[in-house]
């Protein structure tokens, strides 16, 4: 069941965002989202049409091209759907609460270090000759031993109030981002990398940061593909806000999934041109993907359903056309879909990975809207994209140093 979200907080947020943008129909769906906040008190419009209505902030700021906007109220919606803490929003948009956050953080850092300084002494005491390795040992026994604490729930346990658990969590967070950076291997390598780290050009280091997180989100789709349990919402959530993973034609994904009341799309995506296409995400366990009849190849049951689902959706977007461009600013007349589904290492019969490409190759050259490729396929086409932008940033000459005057 969904927690919907809402309060002063968010209603103030949304104010500061509507002053971010001049654009006459960005404001437009602003002020839908405040007319269902309504004033000070009450609700402030908590439920599902401010979910909606937020979400149709970000889509059109996605279709004008203000991306840090689309952003800013996708998070919103999720906050308000339940998705989000206020905590994170705050992080995000509130300097002030950003900076109590801060002060706390380096409190907690203070605390440890001085936690870890007091374990020091113990060893020493205890073992006067105690090495570099000891402390070593015995730092990772303590870090060991972390997972067998309990916060308790009797006499002498540990209370934590909601807002501390939700700090918990956003260290939790934290502990995976940093778990994902890259570590100096020594003393000496941690300086020459705060040196470097010094000059670094800016754009540099945010084209290394998106590398960075595109290969992580990629290596948590594949984890997920190569779980023959994970389910087609698993494989959702991991697709989610990653339209660079089904190539370069596309700007953005819609915050939008429901153009019409029975249709809700997977991953609607935006393309250079305004038009939609449309991805239907199906499991990638699929046995019966690609069978063999009478010594031919051809797609299983589970693909010819899911291109039926995908050519309902397009006839919809079709029949709906005039009220969707209307009513959301997105061309849905002859838009286009893909279909991802199964994956090579699932497919019995004795059916080998190219047998496969080919026979979808064939399927696809007959279709005019719809295209059908695997799980495989679309890591394969990613991981090369990637490569191809890791060897971009590696070929890039540094600039030489001018002369001082």
């Amino acid at each position: 069941m969904t927690t919907f979200r809402s309060g002063f907080t968010l209603w103030q947020m949304v104010q500061t965002a509507r002053e971010l943008t001049e654009d006459a129909r960005v404001r437009e769906r602003v002020d839908a989202v405040l007319d269902i906040m309504g004033g000070l008190g009450g609700t402030y419009g908590k439920g599902r049409p401010l979910v909606n209505a937020l979400e149709d902030v970000a889509q059109e700021s996605i279709l004008q091209g203000d991306f840090a906007l689309a952003q800013r109220f996708q998070r919103f919606a999720a906050y308000a759907g339940g998705e989000l803490f206020l905590d994170i929003l705050e992080h995000y948009y509130d300097d002030e609460a950003r900076q109590r956050g801060e002060v706390y953080m380096r409190k907690m850092a203070a605390l440890g270090a001085d936690r870890a300084v007091a374990a020091l002494d113990v060893l020493c005491r205890d073992k006067p000759d105690a090495s570099a390795a000891d402390a070593r040992d015995l730092f990772r026994g303590i870090a060991k031993s972390i997972d067998h604490l309990g916060l308790g729930d009797g006499e002498g346990g540990i209370r934590l109030s909601t807002k501390e658990t939700r700090r918990l969590q956003e260290f939790g967070h934290m502990e995976v981002v940093l778990r994902n950076l890259p570590r100096p291997a020594s003393a000496e390598a941690a300086r020459m990398m705060s040196d470097v780290l010094a000059d670094v050009d800016a754009g540099m280091l945010a084209q290394l940061l998106e590398l960075r997180t595109r290969q992580v989100g990629l290596a948590a789709l594949r984890a997920a593909v190569e779980e023959p349990d994970s389910s087609e919402s698993t494989l959702h959530a991991r697709l989610k806000n990653q339209e660079w993973i089904f190539g370069g034609a596309y700007v953005a994904e819609l915050a939008r999934r429901q153009y019409t009341p029975d249709t809700i799309l997977d991953i609607p995506l935006l393309r250079g041109d305004g038009s939609l296409h449309v991805v239907e995400l199906k499991r990638a366990n699929i046995k019966d993907l690609v069978i063999r009849r009478s010594g031919h190849l051809m797609l299983g049951a589970p693909a010819h359903r899911a291109v039926s689902q995908a050519q309902n959706y397009l006839r919809a977007m079709d029949e709906n056309r005039p009220s969707i461009l209307a009513e959301h600013g997105v061309d849905t007349r002859r838009a286009s879909a893909t279909v991802v589904i199964g994956h090579a290492r699932y497919v019995t019969g004795d059916v080998t990975s190219q047998e496969i490409a080919e026979t979808l190759r064939t399927y696809n050259t007959h279709q005019a809207r719809i295209e059908v490729i695997t799980y495989e396929t679309l890591l394969d086409s990613a991981s090369r994209m990637l490569a191809m932008s890791s060897a971009r940033l590696d070929a890039d000459p540094i600039p030489e140093e001018k002369p001082a005057a």
